[in-house]
């Protein structure tokens, strides 16, 4: 499949992003990732190898649509944890000015 990353046209197919990706030890996941294979991988690594280029001349986004076009999972980063509800009790104590809660 042809894709353009970084301005440049690749013709990339699922067979060779897998054979590109073998070998490669996964970095740590802090954004945008790739499962290949049964690894998790950071867009920006994976655009790196199958590119040969600099990380900064190319986009998260470019690399992710051209994956998931190929079949692959994409992750965004996970979102933040919700806010723990305050217990009835302990909602009074914040209005009245009593010490904080506990476990917050």
């Amino acid at each position: 499949m042809r894709c353009v990353i970084a301005r440049f046209p690749f013709d990339l197919s699922r067979s060779g992003v897998l054979e590109s990706m073998k070998g490669i030890k996964p970095e740590p996941v802090t954004g945008e990732s790739v499962i290949i294979g049964r690894c998790r991988y950071p867009v920006k690594q994976v655009g790196e190898v199958i590119t040969r280029q600099d990380r900064r001349d190319f986009t998260s986004g470019e690399v992710t649509r051209a994956m998931v076009r190929l079949g692959f999972t994409c992750r965004t980063p996970e979102a933040a944890a919700p806010p723990r509800a305050l217990t009835p009790l302990q909602n009074a104590s914040s209005l009245l000015g009593g010490p904080a809660p506990l476990g917050l």
